[in-house]
């Protein structure tokens, strides 16, 4: 049969490794798909620089036109990263009815919906697994594993740097700032890292996860960031003796048709199976009402993990071909938007306060937790050699946003207490 002829857009990392792949298991995917899969046009920046991969040189192209112009070209394989070119290349390849594989996280967090209603008018295939957590197949998890059930929860570890970051704070005691100069030299972390560690990568990652498993239009905008910069040796320390570990978690839920999500430093109790995740490696944990909870690991990042979900998204692609379907399983957001409030947002909070070593200072302190009505599950109070004043560590039960907000606002207009030295989400 006529081979599935693929334009590249991009031969960095992943678009080496999906022509390692597409081309070293050439069998395994005849044999999946019916038809042979060949990479016919790959547009690079520069088609005379040298690469680790050999590629016959006809093929490359410095014309992003040669790809989306071409009536021969079946499916159109972005991993060249960018957000408005790549935008317009997308739109006009479905235009022109070619299918379209991408890797772009900040592509369709940004613009998802409109390039989804473009390949639905044109009866064609997005797909973009690899856009979020490289080698988890998370996207069709919750399409697909999860269409029979209702999604309440997504919380994620889906960013490698800050993971690797926060590990390495953690087993070693380091300070943030000498681990993400190692995270740099080691290529974990880019030059200006500001993406990954204030948390912009994985909430642009977790607009994708939570429009999916919760059917509605999230945007970027929608979701409250906070990075992990901020986030002191000393935190970690606390959080361990505690029994808990500092993850930068996206978290999404849904109660009632109410969406809130987030991405924050969060203390994640030991117990839990997030706790677990070190090291550059992604895992997403999904709660669904019918199957509860259920957790999805592996290398987040990388040519090969990332190049694996592309290709199984190409294989998807040739499938829905064969069977005729190609662009009916594209699936739009389909329900009203409803954010939650501040008071309909709730979780149990760990709270230090550097104050007044002297009487009275707790009993003012729980007083106004009192007044917000916040209950409390714990108070610690800890002596530090390096800091004169009393260091006092709280756990509050659930407690909704604005309440926590009002305390937090009461604390800093009061002279007993120095300093809010943390505040952090708690979890399992």
């Amino acid at each position: 049969m006529k081979p599935i002829k693929v334009g590249l857009l991009g031969l960095g990392t992943v678009g080496t490794g999906v022509v390692r792949i597409v081309e070293g298991h050439q069998e395994d995917l005849q044999r999946q798909t019916g038809s042979a899969i060949e990479i016919a046009k790959i547009v690079v920046q520069d088609k005379n620089k040298s690469r680790n991969i050999s590629v016959d040189p006809e093929k490359l192209t410095e014309n992003v036109w040669d790809v989306i112009g071409d009536k021969e070209i079946d499916v159109v394989v972005e991993v060249m990263g960018g957000v408005d070119a790549t935008k317009g290349h997308i739109l006009t390849a479905l235009e022109n009815g070619k299918h379209v594989v991408t890797a772009n996280k900040d592509l369709m967090a940004m613009h998802g919906a409109e390039i989804l209603a473009k390949a639905a008018e044109n009866n064609c295939d997005v797909f973009y697994e690899a856009s979020v957590a490289g080698g988890i197949p998370i996207i069709r998890t919750l399409v697909e594993g999860f269409s029979s059930d209702r999604i309440t929860k997504i919380m994620g570890i889906v960013n490698g740097t800050t993971n690797y970051i926060l590990t390495k704070m953690s087993q070693e005691g380091a300070a943030y700032a000498d681990v993400l100069k190692e995270a740099q030299a080691l290529g974990y972390a880019e030059a200006d890292p500001t993406s990954d560690v204030e948390g912009l990568d994985a909430a642009r990652k977790m607009t994708i996860l939570s429009t999916l498993g919760f059917h509605a239009n999230v945007a970027l905008s929608d979701v409250e960031v906070k990075g992990i910069s901020k986030v002191s040796k000393e935190d970690i320390q606390y959080g361990k003796k505690l029994g808990y570990e500092v993850k930068l978690l996206g978290i999404a839920e849904n109660h009632d048709g109410h969406i809130s999500v987030s991405v924050q430093p969060t203390m994640v109790k030991n117990s839990h199976p997030l706790a677990s995740v070190n090291g550059v490696f992604n895992a997403v944990y999904v709660t669904g009402e019918a199957v509860g909870e259920t957790m999805f690991y592996g290398a987040g990042a990388g040519e090969l993990p990332t190049a694996t979900s592309v290709v199984a998204d190409l294989v998807a692609v040739v499938r829905n071909s064969k069977l005729g379907v190609n662009g009916r399983t594209v699936q739009a957001p389909y329900k009203e938007k409803k954010l939650k409030s501040d008071e309909q947002i709730a979780s149990k909070n760990f709270i230090l306060l550097h104050v007044e070593d002297k009487a009275g200072v707790l009993a003012q302190i729980t007083q106004i937790f009192a007044e917000h009505e916040v209950s409390l599950e714990s108070v610690f109070q800890h002596p530090n050699a390096h800091n004169p004043k009393a260091e006092i560590i709280i756990i509050t039960h659930d407690a909704n946003q604005a309440s926590m907000k009002k305390v937090l606002k009461q604390f800093e207009s009061m002279d007993v207490i120095h300093a809010i030295k943390s505040v952090y989400r708690v979890e399992g």
